[in-house]
């Protein structure tokens, strides 16, 4: 028998999130949604997911791509009418960002604020302004445990520019440090990733990390959005918060993960819009 369970526990505490896509609900109750991406990584697929998402989170350059690729995918978002974040993460090329590090709290500040102001030089000189901040890999889930972490990420982007939106793992401390500071926030959920009981994503050192099939792809971001919940690994049925839907772009079906989520979505009247 599943078990409902009602509050997502990583951070202790639900997160109350302070903007949405649309600001209220559509035509039968069901809110707009944001789809994210993680972009400028290299991986060649960019401008075949752009035209089926709203948001991009583009790599800053530590765990991939460079300042050539950052320009190209802002002009591939430009083009597509996706607004543009910020996805920094720990110094590490060598194994994409996906290695935890231990670093000190003014460490991890200043490894946000370099990031930002490097990408931030880019979209100006494109006459962009960036819109959210998503961490990639490692400094992502990291946050999502640890207040220390979050609170210095939060702390980095609200000292750099306080209009941007924090984008975190929902009912993780991300949300909740954010929150403190008064900083905009996007609770996150994930299509493509698997869940364990107490609302983290599955490691990815574990076999059933990954969702490969692509209906349980669209069947799981369907229940996040209409239904609040996502079932668990151990079948049991989770609360989130559903602000925006992340695909992986450097999944093996990204392209097709993109393209389906976004179908499906509009087939059931479900809106796609940046937050």
């Amino acid at each position: 028998m599943k078990k409902k369970i009602e509050k997502v526990n990583i951070s202790e505490q639900r997160s109350v999130t302070k903007v949405s896509p649309t600001g209220g609900d559509l035509e039968g109750g069901l809110p707009a949604i944001d789809i994210n991406c993680d972009m400028g990584e290299g991986i060649g697929n960019d401008e075949m997911i752009m035209p089926f998402i709203s948001s991009a989170n583009i790599a800053c350059g530590y765990h991939a791509g460079d300042e050539s690729i950052i320009k190209q995918t802002i002009e591939l978002a430009q083009k597509n009418n996706v607004v543009v974040g910020a996805h920094p993460s720990f110094f590490d090329k060598e194994n994409f960002g996906r290695t935890e590090m231990n670093l000190a709290a003014d460490k991890i500040y200043d490894l946000i604020i370099l990031q930002l102001r490097l990408i931030e030089k880019i979209a100006k000189h494109q006459q962009i302004k960036l819109h959210h901040v998503k961490p990639h890999g490692a400094l992502y889930n990291m946050s999502a445990k640890d207040p220390i972490i979050a609170n210095a990420i939060a702390n980095a982007v609200k000292d750099f520019d306080d209009d941007l939106i924090l984008f975190g793992l929902s009912g993780s401390c991300s949300i909740k440090e954010a929150e403190r500071l008064n900083l905009k926030t996007a609770s996150e959920v994930f299509a493509d990733r698997t869940y364990q009981d107490d609302g983290s994503l599955t490691p990815r050192s574990q076999a059933n990390a990954l969702i490969e099939d692509t209906d349980k792809c669209v069947m799981q971001a369907l229940q996040m959005i209409k239904e609040k919940t996502v079932t668990s690994v151990n079948g049991n049925e989770i609360s989130v918060i559903a602000d925006t839907i992340c695909i992986h772009g450097d999944g093996k079906n990204a392209v097709e993960f993109a393209k389906a989520i976004y179908q499906g979505l509009k087939q059931n009247n479900i809106d796609i819009k940046a937050i």
